[in-house]
């Protein structure tokens, strides 16, 4: 069950937004979806600073969608006790949802100018969307739609962004840019990676990879950062690193790196003591980092990150971590960080 969280706020003295009508489409949409029985709606009006943590911590959503008005730079517009405007901080937002990470899968943030909220929140979120312009009343709830029709038809993040924003181009409403999507591929569940742990790891030399790279960035139905598809081998360039054992220096490749990364999925998978919602989400960035390796070119900072954010997740068992953090240790110079990024 997916749990959305509808959350609007338009203060009195703000301009009139169509939030009722907004709402009404997409409980619409969902209702007349094939997997309706798979969603809850909860909906918040006139959301004060207090409502919205109240209304996180209430509900734990799975999304988390947003309609009223944004301002750049200086936050989300909210009401306080007057129904007067009041502005929360994208440094605050970003801490918020920092809390929900294990719970929150995609947060939506439909209002103007809330791009620069957007990139704070995916520090923690793996899919949010925000708009880097003013988007009109029609555009907003014509994305909200199409958004909406495409995950009650069982659709990815991806494809129900690009969904809403075809629907504003199907309107003949030139905004289908506005719309701007953060994204890090998520998986469906636990036995995807099982099933990939129980591949041949040595025919990894004698196949080729075909693989989508990691999406960063969506703007207006482009895809950015990635998700372009590659064959071939690994890549056989080499760092060195010296072996924790030994004085002695060891060739890392990718292959090397891919069972490195591989070995970690085992020992989480193996860990009796870890939460089924804490090994979904640390395999979740584990397998963007897997990704990621198997392209041509990897984007190692971007492994990096991932991978540490993964770390983040896990060092509350120390267990785990220990072994964990000797496997990144190896990993360090070949990802061209210091050895003490991944300490806490």
């Amino acid at each position: 069950m997916k749990k959305i969280l509808i959350l609007a706020a338009n203060p009195k003295d703000t301009s009139s937004l169509r939030l009722g009508e907004e709402a009404r489409e997409i409980q619409a949409a969902l209702k007349r979806s094939k997997n309706r029985e798979n969603f809850e709606i909860f909906t918040e009006w006139a959301v004060r600073v207090d409502d919205l943590r109240r209304a996180l911590l209430d509900h734990e959503p799975t999304i988390v969608h947003f309609s009223g008005h944004g301002s750049g730079t200086t936050g989300l517009v909210l009401e306080n006790n007057l129904g007067q405007m009041q502005l929360v901080s994208t440094e605050s937002l970003a801490r918020l949802f920092k809390l929900f990470q294990n719970k929150t899968e995609c947060v939506l943030l439909n209002a103007c100018y809330s791009k620069e909220q957007a990139d704070a929140i995916y520090q923690h979120i793996d899919y949010v969307i925000g708009m880097n312009r003013a988007i009109g009343d029609i555009a907003a709830i014509q994305f909200a739609v199409g958004f909406y029709d495409a995950l009650g038809a069982g659709n990815s993040y991806e494809n129900c962004f690009e969904v809403g924003c075809t629907s504003i181009d199907l309107e003949g409403i030139p905004e289908s840019d506005t719309p701007v999507m953060k994204a890090r591929p998520r998986l469906n569940s636990v036995s995807v990676q099982k099933a990939e742990l129980n591949n041949n790891i040595e025919a990894k030399n004698e196949k080729p990879y075909s693989s989508g790279g990691i999406s960063q960035s969506v703007s207006g139905g482009k895809m950015y950062g990635g998700m372009q598809a590659v064959q071939g081998n690994y890549n056989q360039q080499t760092m060195r690193i010296k072996n924790t054992n030994s004085e002695h220096e060891k060739q890392l490749n990718q292959q090397d790196v891919m069972e490195f990364l591989l070995k970690i999925e085992q020992l989480i998978q193996a860990n009796s003591d870890l939460t089924i919602a804490i090994k979904e989400k640390s395999l979740r960035y584990l397998g963007a980092a897997k990704e990621e390796v198997k392209l041509d070119e990897p984007d190692k900072q971007l492994i990096a990150g991932t991978l540490k954010r993964m770390a983040e997740i896990l060092k509350i068992n120390l267990n785990i971590w220990e072994d964990i953090k000797q496997i990144l240790l190896k990993l360090s110079v070949w990802l061209d960080v210091d050895n003490n990024f991944f300490s806490f």
